[in-house]
This record gives C-alpha cells, sequence and structure tokens, in this order.
C-alpha cells in the first residue's frame, strides 16, 4: 500500500521543520497517540491506540527518524504490533518554500501490514491509511496556525 501528497502550511520551512521535529507536537497529531518517548537519538516508542474499523486496537509502535536532512527533508520509519496484526512503513516528509513565506510539506508513504488487520483487503486499508495520514496533517497545520496567531 503506498500514496502521496502535499499540504500547504502558511509558515517558514523553520518553524514547520521545528514542528515536525517536536515529540510533544508529533504525539498530539498523531490520532490515538497515547504516549510518545524518545529511546535514542531520532527513535521513540509510542503507544497508539487506533479506534478505526478492523484495524481497532492497541499498537506498540518504534517510530525512527532516518536520513535527515536538515530543513529539507527526513525519512519516518514506523513498525507497530498489536492483537489486529503489525504495520511497517516508511514515509518521505520534504519541505519547499514557497513565494510568500509559506512551506510546502510533501510526503509518501509505503506501507504492509500482516495480521489479522491484512484480511480486510488493501481498499479498506488504503482508506484507513489515508484518514490517519489526513488527520495528521490536519492537526499539524492547527498547531502551526495557532502558532502564528499567538506570535
Amino acid at each position: 500500500m503506498n500514496g502521496n501528497g502535499s499540504v500547504e502550511l502558511n509558515a517558514s520551512i523553520e518553524q514547520v521543520w521545528a514542528k515536525i521535529l517536536n515529540p510533544e507536537v508529533l504525539s498530539q497529531c498523531i490520532m490515538g497517540c497515547k504516549e510518545l518517548v524518545l529511546i535514542e537519538d531520532g527513535k521513540y516508542r509510542a503507544d497508539l491506540a487506533v479506534g478505526i474499523a478492523a484495524v481497532k486496537g492497541i499498537y506498540d509502535a518504534t517510530i525512527q527518524l532516518a536520513d535527515v536532512q536538515e530543513l529539507k527533508s527526513y525519512k519516518l520509519v514506523v513498525r507497530g504490533e498489536g492483537a489486529p496484526g503489525f504495520v511497517e512503513a516508511e514515509g518521505l516528509i520534504e519541505l519547499t518554500s514557497v513565494e510568500g513565506g509559506g512551506t510546502t510539506l510533501s510526503y509518501s508513504y509505503n506501507a504492509e501490514v500482516g495480521g489479522k488487520v491484512a484480511a480486510i483487503g488493501q481498499r479498506m486499508l488504503g482508506g484507513v491509511a489515508k484518514l490517519l495520514i489526513s488527520d495528521f496533517f490536519k492537526k499539524l497545520k492547527k498547531e502551526i496556525e495557532n502558532e502564528q496567531k499567538s506570535a
């Protein structure tokens, strides 16, 4: 399963970069994230409670930032396991300046799932993945806009 997209953010690359590397912001933006704990530089343990269709369940996950190119891009490697099954995913996040001081955040991802959750079919899993990703970026955009209002 794979996909891609982009979101326009009304903030500088520096501001967006700071947000997407902030564990507190990430934990607030990841749907169902109960805890996000740094276990080593660039690597986190996450407790996720996802409540969508057959994907519903509690997952223990690791989230690692790799190939970090300051203010440009990084790869996000996610491995999660729970009673419904497992997921292994890689995502690439890239930032580009936009005229007027904004930033375009582009992303692409590739994910594999297994266990009971894989039995629900790729079509439904694709929809769930899009929902989770859309929710993440909607919350991230709101975080950035809230900071802009209070500045």
